[in-house]
């Protein structure tokens, strides 16, 4: 019985290490509230994820209740901001899409199920403040 050949395992390795490098999708951000998103019955997809702007409301994670409490706070990409910081954090957003793409772009939210509507109340009024008129609600289906 001869020898089993192993000279092409080399290329078959940087194949499949060259194909997930390509299909692979960094996290653009780390979660830094903690969000149990509330059920709904009909959910729809988004379009276009790349015309999308993540806003994240919820009770700060385990890692930063010692230094930030246990209120609820907003997120935006990777820090806590407030309010008031929203239309500099759209502004942002827009600049960084093409000028075609501008009138389309999404501002979702992800909304812990127990934080209170007052929250999201000021929130949504600062986005019209923007001129940031599309806006999703991010959930989960019922019964997930």
């Amino acid at each position: 019985m001869g020898e089993f050949s192993t000279s092409s395992m080399s290329d078959i390795i940087f194949m499949f290490l060259f194909f997930f490098m390509v299909t692979t999708t960094m996290r653009d951000s780390d979660m830094m509230v903690i969000i149990k998103l509330p059920e709904a019955t009909e959910i729809a997809k988004l379009d276009r994820k790349d015309l999308t702007s993540y806003i994240n409301i919820g009770s700060p994670t385990a890692g930063y209740q010692a230094k930030f409490g246990t209120d609820t706070r907003l997120q935006l990409n990777d820090s806590y901001k407030t309010v008031d910081d929203i239309r500099d954090f759209i502004a942002s957003e827009r600049e960084s899409l093409n000028e075609a793409d501008r009138p389309f772009m999404t501002v979702a939210l992800r909304i812990d199920e127990e934080t209170h509507m007052g929250v999201v109340t000021d929130v949504k009024q600062e986005l019209r403040r923007s001129s940031a008129l599309k806006i999703s609600y991010l959930a989960r289906r019922s019964g997930q």
